[in-house]
């Protein structure tokens, strides 16, 4: 929702009030999940989307009657029955919780919610990432209101104070899970606390360790699906702008400088796939060196079993390497460089949002009641 906090520093800064409606949880089938965003201005338009519909008009009516009549930070449940769902042509039948809040400049407040956006621009930008807790259901609701905030930045400080130290302590220490990846987390505690944090970090990169078919394949795959591609590779002829058009950083030098000079946090995806067993060595070491949360090896089983070897001999970290994507990619058959590249892309989702890389599809037990149900109304009619 990197665009309604942009708007919203936009409207901080021409001293007009707004607000934020958030998806803070779901239950079921739902439009959207938690973490989507809805800015709504004095002038009615709005930036962002919580999946359209009559779920959106309701909050979006809800957030205008806060601008308009004065209002405080409030937690709305939405049930997505039949009969609502209906009216927009869905098909839904869970349940959203959203945190409508309000943001004026004249409250003693604004001057925390002007240094939390731009923390939250600066991470999205580049910068440092933060985690931002918001209190959505208080134990003593008099004392700790909805809306109360608190930011932990990566080194662990923080900016604002939920005033329940307890819970400021838990919101930093999960915080560090999160924080990594642009993760977000509903915690609830024993003593009634409810609280939603999310983790702001600038959009994930790919490095693209090899210019051959499969890393030629990857590079529009993954930046259709919200990478940024860096590609290296030492011959200039397999890694240039005409092969990838859409590479941020190109990089010819050998594979190691490349990996080691290009810019890499915890949000950056290493995918290695050179033209030979002595590249993919020393680039999977140079890579197993950095922050990057996600590493893959393009290749067999029998040659990531030699590579690891070489390089536990090499003071690479047990630990590391068996958290590294070797071989890279989801089992779908893939025998093409099309088709592998999508495994790999598909990996990638599947680690950036915590899926389990399994199918959707219905179970056995779901479709027996189906048949069950439809020849029970079969029999009655």
């Amino acid at each position: 929702m990197e665009e309604v906090y942009a708007a919203a520093n936009k409207e901080l800064k021409s001293n007009k009030d707004f607000v934020i409606a958030s998806v803070v949880r779901t239950s079921g089938s739902t439009p959207q999940k938690p973490g989507a965003k809805l800015l709504v201005k004095l002038d009615d338009t709005s930036v962002g989307t919580l999946g359209g519909g009559c779920v959106e008009g309701d909050i979006w009516f809800a957030s205008k009657e806060i601008l308009k009549r004065g209002g405080v930070s409030s937690e709305k449940e939405y049930y997505l029955n039949e009969d609502i769902a209906a009216q927009d042509g869905l098909v839904c039948g869970g349940t959203m919780y959203f945190l409508i809040d309000p943001v004026r400049k004249k409250e003693e407040d604004s001057l925390l919610s002007e240094k939390i956006i731009d923390e939250v621009n600066s991470a999205y930008a580049g910068g440092d990432p933060v985690a931002l807790g918001t209190l959505i259901k208080s134990s003593n609701p008099e004392q700790f209101p909805t809306g109360k905030k608190i930011l932990v930045r990566n080194d662990g400080s923080i900016l604002g104070d939920l005033g329940i130290q307890e819970l400021n302590e838990k919101i930093i220490s999960e915080s560090k899970d999160i924080i990594p990846l642009g993760r977000n987390k509903y915690l609830k505690t024993d003593e009634g606390n409810e609280v939603f944090i999310e983790a702001f970090i600038s959009s994930p990169t790919l490095i693209i360790a090899g210019g051959g078919h499969v890393g030629k394949a990857l590079a529009p795959i993954a930046s259709s699906a919200g990478f940024r591609i860096f590609v290296s590779d030492d011959r200039e002829e397999f890694a240039n702008k005409e092969r990838f058009p859409m590479a941020e950083i190109i990089c010819n030098k050998n594979f190691e400088t490349c990996i080691e000079e290009l810019p890499v946090n915890t949000n950056t995806f290493i995918v290695i796939a050179t033209r030979g067993h002595r590249f993919d060595d020393v680039a999977l070491e140079a890579a197993a060196r950095t922050k990057a949360s996600y590493v893959a090896l393009l290749g067999s089983k029998r040659k990531t079993i030699l590579i690891f070897e070489e390089l536990i001999k090499r003071n690479i970290p047990i630990d590391r390497l068996s958290n590294i994507k070797a071989p890279a990619g989801l089992d779908i058959g893939a025998r093409t460089p099309e088709e592998i590249a999508i495994s790999i892309v598909a990996e990638m989702v599947a680690f950036r949002f915590g899926g389990t890389g399994k199918p959707m599809q219905l179970d056995q037990k779901l479709i027996d009641k189906i048949k069950e149900k439809t020849l029970t109304v079969k029999e009655k009619n």
